[in-house]
């Protein structure tokens, strides 16, 4: 049903990094960061969320903190997260007090009951008329136009902000997973980690962030790229502006890049020898913002000897396969992990 000619279905994924949300009939219309910013004080006053506050991070005065309400893919602050879902959902509903969607909203595979309930509890308190619960991997499947319904294997790898969640998929069920929480937020603190023991230079999470999509890669690239990054010296305490390689950013992050790898291999090492031939096949989907580091289906072709694709949208699959799910209950109904109606 619909209101105003707005529909009560939404899709969403509540991402360490990103929020996005999939309105039926309409595709993704919002995209911002999973970022507020609060009074630093007993009221704790929300003063913005999203893009407005992600501009506040590291920046803020004293009487203002920018935080990112959920880590590792999971809530770690429950009534901050439950007051930026309920403005994202007012965004997207133009303020209507009216609309009460039935909402998906997606989880990673390794969470616990407890972090599981409190994702569905604070999408209900945004506003919820009925929460139904999805495992990330099935939607960013799902979202990547994978046959996940069909006899037929299909993996996975999405690598979001907080967690990477490697599956393969078929007959519309994960038939084995893992779930890890390395992903784009710990390539990022690698890069500060290294930047502060090389060049004893501090930088903000942010630039960290822009030097990993600039130059970052996992895989050697046949012409290697330089930038100039602006930090604090740790030792004069004085700004500093330095230039670094690509070569030195592929051996910051080396170690968490490889945690992942070994993620995928394990997971291919428990598929069922039918569904690893129809993966050696059809090759592994790569989504997420990770999948837009460079080089990084090339390494996991090295590594695994399998084909790799990287889907066309990498950063919309989880909020698209949420979205699809809903308009397609019939096709992917099953693949809710429960579904209770909001009291």
């Amino acid at each position: 049903m619909a209101l105003f000619g707005f529909s009560k279905d939404m899709g969403i994924d509540l991402g360490t990094a990103n929020t996005l949300v999939y309105v039926k009939g309409k595709g993704i219309i919002l995209r911002e960061p999973s970022v507020v910013a609060i009074k630093n004080d007993n009221t704790k006053a929300v003063l913005a969320v999203g893009n407005e506050a992600k501009e506040m991070i590291g920046r803020t005065p004293g009487n203002i903190v920018a935080i990112r309400p959920l880590k590792d893919g999971v809530i770690a602050d429950f009534d901050i997260t439950q007051t930026m879902l309920k403005m994202f959902i007012k965004k997207v509903t133009n303020n209507s007090s009216f609309v009460r969607p039935r909402i998906v909203v997606c989880f990673p595979s390794g969470v616990t009951e407890v972090e599981k309930r409190a994702i569905e509890e604070a999408t209900k308190q945004a506003g919820a008329s009925e929460v139904y619960l999805m495992e990330e991997p099935m939607a960013a499947a799902i979202g990547a136009g994978l046959p996940v319904s069909e006899p037929t294997g299909s993996m996975v790898v999405d690598i979001g902000g907080g967690t990477t969640e490697v599956a393969v998929i078929s007959l519309g069920g994960i038939v084995t997973s893992k779930s890890l929480r390395i992903a784009g937020d710990e390539l990022d603190q690698s890069v500060v980690t290294y930047i502060k023991k090389e060049y004893n230079l501090m930088i903000g999470e942010r630039t960290a962030e822009q030097i990993k999509i600039t130059i970052g890669s996992a895989f050697p690239r046949e012409e290697e790229k330089t930038m100039e990054i602006k930090g604090r010296d740790l030792i004069t305490g004085l700004p500093k502006i330095i230039t670094i390689t690509s070569q030195e950013i592929r051996e910051a992050i080396k170690e968490p890049v490889s945690a992942i790898i070994d993620s995928i291999k394990s997971t291919l090492e428990k598929t069922p020898p039918e569904l690893a031939a129809d993966i050696m096949d059809k090759g592994i989907m790569i989504t997420g913002g990770g999948a837009l580091l460079q080089g990084l289906d090339e390494l996991i072709n090295k590594e695994t000897h399998m084909p790799v694709r990287i889907a066309d949208s990498p950063l919309d699959c989880v909020a698209l396969g949420a979205g699809k799910s809903l308009e397609h209950i019939d096709k992917f109904g099953r693949a809710y992990a429960s579904s209770r109606k909001s009291r």
